[in-house]
């Protein structure tokens, strides 16, 4: 019965009064576990043995005490070798002469002749040395015997023994002979021992330049988080950037690649230096490596910063201090210094911090501004704390459409003569008729008599995506989005851009994830200023900044969404950009809504009173002595003038084409006529409230007969 078990047992609950039979049960035998050769089970223990963390641990030991012995025989070699000869000085006069500083080259040049004509000096006394050293010897061996004889003669007198004459002379000999004896019986273990002291001399010399690779170093060593940035350590990122041309470059340079570095300076929270690249290295090939290039630094990639100065073949660095840049920046002037005011013309609004951690301030003069990015990165934030450095001018008229609606430009409210918030289709008619308004206004402007002052008027559109790609028509069947030439909000946009900044009638707009369907070419290359959060692809960059900003080195699509909030790369002629550079990095201070609604109170207290239109109506019929009142607002007394362009702003339809006459014309005979105050006229709001009442209570008074 092979493959078979016979098993005998009794029955366990056999019935009443029965006797326990036993039972036979057949059970076959489990199959045999297979044999696994031996020769696998050999592979597996190696394999075991060769990836266990101890065994890799004790690998890195091992090569890291080797190359610590090998680094510090180069080291020692190295050095023995500028000792011993006119190498050190022939490196830096090649490196001074690389990088143009004739001056430093001609210093080093006179210090090797001079270290030379010293050498030669030593060489011509060393050929004489010998017989030199021989007469020396003789003359000092005679001596020293003449005085040892002269003192035994002197000890033999002394004690009237003859023998005592060469005692002295004997005392040397015996003296001698010791030290002979001590040597001898040193030497055996000094030449035993000698080669370990060595070996150690060199360990010490390699363990203190850590002369052995990263991977074999400790882990505290081989992190290598915040380390200082150094020559030796741009010139090794470089070398290791995996550029063929540009490795093999600085092998074969004969000052190990120092020649290409210029001064490494402090700039900021990091610091920033200039990069010649040899022969046959395009500066594209190093942008590309930027990641790692960061890594070899020890830092993260965000905290490495390319551009391209005008040098050529140049590229400059900017490595920050590990952590630096998650630190935030502090509060804005804006919310520190309540006395602060703004100008339009000649002032700077202090927008944020350049990566050198210089205030970064921004010209807004006659500037269209474009700001983009993706969706909460701070884009609204950026663009509101410029218009609120602007409130602070009471010259600057705002016209403001936020086609968010979420209250985010809610402080405006009586400061913006219009303010449009909303995300629907009805919002985006009413943003584009305040836009087509501003249009008009420009065009005013435009046909008025040379030299005439206009105060400036910066239409704000944030989320200007949704304009653009509102599917809705007129009843002329024009589209209010896109950007053919019939659509209604593009070429609104494009005629501000064209000639709005010849009469200070400027156009900025915040906008998100920019493409060709929500931002169109012809409107974000009309900005003056183009600003970028963090985006997500090249292709997103090149159309938020253009593409000479990001030739030159501008990536917001290498920000960190979420971690670089606030973050922007800005490409203007309105702020301070480093010399040879197209953009520049900054830091935006950011103003929350509650000191935003503090920083619009104190503009509002340094304006008369502005009234906020936040529906534009059109084709009704209009009561003047109603409207010229609610134009007035909250101030007692109002300029002609004043008054003329606020009815306009209400409706322009209704009172654009008004002059001081049909000013004149409604308020006469109501005893709110305008009078002079000061040499000017004026129309009082008491007067003007005192009209309507007396007209509402005549028409009452009619009414009831």
């Amino acid at each position: 019965m092979s493959g078979t078990v016979v098993h005998l047992h009794k029955n366990t609950d056999p019935p009443a009064g029965a006797d326990t039979p036993t039972v036979l049960t057949l059970v076959p035998n489990p199959p045999p576990a297979p044999l696994v050769p031996l020769w696998v089970r050999s592979g597996r223990a190696i394999k075991t043995a060769v990836t266990h963390e101890t065994t890799r641990t004790g690998a890195r030991v091992v090569a890291r005490h080797t190359m610590y012995v090998m680094g510090g025989a180069r080291i020692v070699a190295r050095r023995t070798w500028d000792g011993r000869t006119a190498a050190r000085y022939e490196r830096m006069l090649r490196a001074a002469e690389a990088a143009g500083n004739h001056d430093a080259a001609a210093e080093w040049e006179e210090r090797g002749q001079r270290y030379r004509e010293a050498r030669h000096r030593r060489r011509m006394e060393l050929l004489h040395s010998p017989l030199d050293a021989a007469k020396g010897a003789a003359v000092s061996a005679g001596t020293g015997i003449g005085g040892l004889v002269l003192l035994g003669i002197a000890m033999a007198i002394a004690t009237k023994d003859a023998t005592e004459v060469v005692t002295p002379l004997m005392a040397v000999i015996k003296f001698i002979n010791l030290m002979i004896t001590i040597v001898q019986v040193v030497w055996g273990p000094a030449l035993a021992i000698g080669p370990f002291l060595a070996l150690l001399a060199l360990w010490t010399v390699g363990s203190k330049q850590q002369a052995a690779p990263q991977w074999a170093l400790p882990a505290n060593a081989r992190s290598g988080e915040g380390e200082p940035i150094t020559p030796s350590i741009v010139v090794k990122a470089l070398r290791d950037l995996g550029v063929p041309a540009l490795r093999n470059a600085i092998k074969e340079m004969g000052d190990a690649g120092a020649a290409m570095l210029g001064p490494i300076r402090i700039a900021g929270c990091g610091v920033e230096v200039d990069v010649t690249l040899p022969s046959g290295v395009s500066t594209i090939e190093v942008q590309n490596k930027r990641r790692k290039l960061a890594e070899n630094l020890t830092r993260h990639e965000h905290e490495v910063f390319i551009v391209i100065p005008q040098a050529a073949r140049t590229v400059r660095l900017w490595i920050a201090d590990s952590g630096a840049l998650d630190e935030p920046i502090g509060p804005s002037p804006l919310v520190t210094d309540d006395t602060m005011t703004a100008d339009y013309t000649k002032g700077r609004a202090p927008w944020g911090q350049d990566l050198r951690g210089d205030a970064a301030a921004l010209s807004v003069y006659q500037r269209h501004l474009l700001i983009t990015g993706l969706s909460n990165q701070g884009k609204t934030a950026a663009l509101r704390s410029l218009a609120l450095w602007v409130a602070l001018d009471r010259s600057v008229e705002f016209w403001m459409g936020d086609l968010k609606g979420v209250g985010d430009w809610a402080m405006f409210d009586g400061l913006a003569t219009k303010l449009i918030q909303g995300p629907t289709d009805d919002h985006v008619i009413q943003v584009t008729e305040m836009a087509e308004d501003a249009v008009e206004e420009m065009n005013r402007r435009l046909q008025a008599p040379p030299g005439t002052e206009f105060p400036p008027l910066i239409v704000i559109v944030d989320e200007a995506q949704v304009a653009f790609m509102c599917p809705v028509k007129d009843e002329d069947k024009r589209p209010y989005g896109g950007s053919s030439s019939t659509s209604r909000y593009f070429m609104a946009a494009r005629k501000i851009h064209n000639q709005g900044r010849a009469v200070n009638v400027l156009l900025w707009q915040g906008t998100q994830d920019p493409t060709d369907q929500n931002l169109p070419k012809l409107v974000r290359e009309g900005a003056h200023t183009r600003a970028s959060l963090a985006l997500g692809t090249e292709s997103q960059a090149r159309m938020a900044l253009g593409d000479k900003a990001v030739d030159g080195g501008a990536a917001p699509n290498l920000l960190r969404p979420g971690l670089d909030k606030g973050t922007l790369v800005v490409a203007s002629d309105g702020i301070e950009i480093p010399k040879g550079q197209s953009s520049i990095t900054v830091r935006t201070h950011y103003i929350s809504t509650d000191d935003a609604k503090e920083i619009a109170a104190r503009a509002k207290a340094m304006r008369d009173g502005v009234t906020t239109l936040h529906v534009i109506e059109r084709g009704e019929e209009r009561d003047p002595l109603a409207d010229i009142a609610s134009v007035l607002g909250d101030a007692p007394r109002l300029l002609t003038a004043d008054v003329l362009k606020r009815l306009a702003t209400l409706n322009e339809d209704a009172y654009g084409g008004w002059s001081f006459l049909d000013l004149k014309r409604v308020l006469d005979g109501t005893g709110a006529e305008p009078y002079k105050s000061d040499g000017r006229m004026v129309v009082a709001r008491e007067r003007l409230t005192r009209a309507l009442t007396n007209r509402d209570s005549d028409g009452s008074a009619s009414a009831s007969e």
